[in-house]
């Protein structure tokens, strides 16, 4: 199977998976944290919904800089189920136009200015910057939901809350 489209099956997996988790962001409790350190649940629930745009970025561009960003300015959950799906629709178009050859070749960074975070080789970044650093944020997300007493969605299999086995149709071997 084409690395492309072996990133395309698991991408569509964990955004089943997202999706379920952003739902369940209730924006009336947006300005929770549980630390002082930690961001608020609204910032981190859009921050998960963005991530999803950086797989369009790293297999389209040779960086991402964040000096002029600003996060989405979403005040609902419907708001940012909305904005999550239209980022989603748009990385797995790129992904399924992508070859594995463009995601062997070249490096991509990520930036703040003239600061360089990391510069990564393409199909590195996808993985630990794209796919690794969305299930984290999904983990903080369950956690700050556990903390709200918000039932939390289950992810692989079953959570305490949800009896649910979510596995989208089995992937070619």
């Amino acid at each position: 199977m084409p690395l492309t489209q072996d990133l395309l099956n698991e991408l569509t997996q964990e955004a089943v998976v997202t999706r379920r988790y952003l739902a369940s962001v209730p924006f009336d409790k947006a300005t929770f944290q549980p630390h002082e350190k930690s961001e608020t649940l609204g910032r981190l629930a859009i921050h998960l919904a963005e991530i999803i745009a950086w797989w369009k970025e790293c297999i389209l561009n040779k960086e991402l800089n964040f000096i002029d960003f600003e996060p989405a300015d979403i005040q609902s959950t419907t708001a940012l189920l909305s904005y999550f799906d239209k980022l989603l629709v748009e990385a797995k178009a790129v992904l399924q136009q992508a070859k594995d050859s463009d995601l062997a070749n070249g490096t991509w960074s990520m930036r703040y200015g003239e600061i360089v975070y990391f510069t990564l080789p393409k199909q590195q970044a996808l993985r630990i910057f794209c796919m690794n650093h969305l299930v984290h944020h999904r983990a903080q997300l369950g956690v700050y939901l556990r903390l709200l007493d918000i039932p939390v969605p289950a992810i692989y299999g079953p959570s305490a809350d949800d009896d649910k086995v979510l596995l989208v149709e089995p992937f070619p071997i």
